[in-house]
């Protein structure tokens, strides 16, 4: 398959390239380190890529900003970032990306175990995440030429303990390998409009 992955540079985008590029070309993209140039936060931007990309088989994105912080301090302009990156971002991923997903391809997003299992400071990701996965179960009962579409909803990764890990006490983190098994899922099965909960 040919695979187009945004955000091929993180903890989890990492590991997601490590698990598929084996089997299937890996095209890459992102705001700097990928193959092509892309800004979630820009329609154009993800026009741009896709003209620029071409057709596809399945797209992946482990991408998306959030806003963490305590929601008494929590502003819309701060919300706004979760909205324009996180939830609009992916979501606009898949609107202007269905003319060049060829047929009975796939789109994978990320959402994150906070939209089941709230953590102190978490309700703008948290937001998004719930915005993405109902329109994931959606979006799968109309996408046409039988594409499908699902997400990954991973908790919070070994390898990101060290920074993130006082933001999640007492959750068991989960390795980045083990998350990377789920998009695999979701590129290679046949399953759709599915949240793949890595917790």
């Amino acid at each position: 398959m040919k695979i187009l992955m945004i955000g091929a540079t993180g903890t989890i985008g990492s590991a997601v390239y490590k698990e598929l590029s084996a089997q299937h070309e890996m095209i890459t993209a992102g705001r700097s380190k990928a193959d092509f140039f892309v800004n979630m936060v820009s329609p154009e931007s993800i026009k741009s890529m896709y003209q620029s990309v071409g057709n596809v088989d399945a797209v992946i994105t482990t991408a998306g900003d959030t806003h963490f912080g305590q929601l008494t301090e929590l502003t819309p302009e701060k919300n706004e970032i979760s909205i324009q990156s996180k939830l609009k971002g992916q979501v606009n991923l898949v609107l202007l990306g269905l003319d060049h997903v060829n047929d009975f391809g796939s789109f994978t997003l990320t959402t994150g175990v906070i939209m089941d299992d709230p953590i102190k400071g978490g309700v703008s990701a948290a937001m998004a995440s719930g915005g993405i996965t109902a329109f994931v179960q959606s979006a799968a009962i109309e996408l046409p030429r039988g594409i499908r579409i699902n997400n990954v909803s991973p908790n919070v990764i070994e390898e990101s303990l060290e920074k993130y890990g006082p933001f999640f006490p007492g959750f068991e983190p989960v390795p980045a390998s083990r998350v990377a098994k789920a998009y695999r899922k979701s590129v290679e099965g046949a399953q759709t409009g599915q949240t793949y909960r890595v917790y």
